[in-house]
């Protein structure tokens, strides 16, 4: 076995890459007692610790995939010293999980959590373009103007965001389909146009809908993971 210890760390279900590049860069990975550097390979019989505590792999790990369904005021964290009302505290599921992606503080609804890194990684390729639908309310009245901007591209962060489906659900209320991830896209996108964003709720992510109580969670069905798989082979042979 000779692999990159941030692959090592997801392959083993500890955490994301993405995580665990900070853990790394914080210094709180060792292997063998010492320190890596970012593209350090662990290879077998090394001893691989986070904050001290000796990390192995399990003959008896078993990938598991969640759909939840996040309360408004969860944060997407695995980090539980930082926010109390983290999505694990919450959860309190049995086995180390992490989530796939984030919805903020104040969003609600469809969020995946696993312990399988390498899904993590695939479905967070944005150029992949992988749908993610909500319903959103806001402060007052939109019209048609609202609806064609939305769907068009709107400036934030320096850049016009991609064309997306936008559909009016109510005087205040609206489907909108993206796939692109940028950070509080459709609260930013609402904003520039003289809008606020009274409520926001993920309903799908791809091939798989909302369809648990808020706060609940399930487990994929058999159907869905195979599904899912075949989006993400796909457009991972097309984009790369």
């Amino acid at each position: 076995m000779h692999t990159r210890i941030n692959k090592y760390l997801s392959e083993i279900g500890y955490c994301s890459r993405r995580v665990a590049d900070r853990l790394i860069s914080e210094g709180k990975v060792t292997i063998n007692g010492k320190i890596p550097e970012m593209g350090t390979k662990v290879e077998e019989g090394d001893q691989v610790k986070v904050e001290g505590q000796r990390i192995e792999k399990s003959t008896k790990h078993k990938n598991v995939y969640l759909v939840f369904n996040k309360p408004a005021g969860i944060v997407c964290t695995t980090d539980r010293s930082v926010e109390p009302d983290n999505i694990i505290d919450f959860i309190k599921y049995p086995t180390r999980i992490f989530p796939i992606g984030r919805l903020d503080k104040l969003s609600e609804g469809l969020i995946f959590l696993t312990n399988d890194g390498d899904i993590v990684n695939k479905i967070l390729r944005s150029r992949n373009n992988h749908e993610k639908e909500y319903i959103v309310s806001v402060n007052r009245q939109i019209n048609r103007d609202f609806i064609q901007s939305m769907s068009n591209g709107v400036e934030i962060l320096g850049i016009i965001t991609k064309n997306c489906f936008v559909k009016q659900l109510g005087p205040k209320k609206f489907k909108i389909i993206l796939t692109q991830g940028l950070n509080r896209q459709i609260r930013r996108m609402c904003e520039s146009l003289g809008y606020r964003v009274l409520s926001l709720k993920r309903v799908r992510i791809m091939n798989i809908k909302l369809d648990v109580p808020t706060g609940k969670y399930r487990e994929f069905t058999k159907e869905e993971h195979l599904e899912l798989n075949g989006l993400l082979e796909n457009s991972i042979k097309t984009f790369d």
